[in-house]
């Protein structure tokens, strides 16, 4: 195989599937959040290819706020709210029964050897 076709098989693991983007498009068929971007002394998003610093237009709105995974476009009146993952919700983990468990082995010391402790086994005896 050449190094051209090589570099062709290869993907970048740190992309998103391509269906992501054209999911999102296809059922709104509006702008698409891609990434956003929060430092100290900027915020901005990356809509539907386009970077987009907070109050600056997109289209005819301006972005108005940059959150972790949303961001708030407003036009005239109307707000429009685009989610870095449309379809999932974040809600807080259930505490089950692994939780549970690790939880108190950890308070029971778990049977783990101290620093220092001889190897058991009949070594170095």
């Amino acid at each position: 195989m050449s190094a051209a076709a090589a570099a062709q098989v290869l993907n970048d693991p740190t992309r998103p599937p391509a269906e992501l983007g054209t999911a999102a498009e296809a059922e709104g068929g509006g702008p698409v959040l891609q990434s956003v971007m929060i430092s100290p002394t900027h915020k901005a998003a990356i809509i539907s290819g386009e970077m987009v610093r907070l109050g600056e237009k997109f289209g005819d709105a301006v972005l108005v706020r940059v959150a972790e995974n949303e961001v708030e476009l407003r036009s005239g009146g109307d707000a429009r709210v685009l989610k870095m993952y449309p379809g999932v919700e974040k809600r807080e983990a259930a505490a089950g029964k692994g939780a549970q468990q690790r939880a108190r082995k950890g308070r029971s010391g778990g049977g783990s050897a101290a620093p220092g402790d001889a190897p058991r086994g009949g070594q170095g005896n």
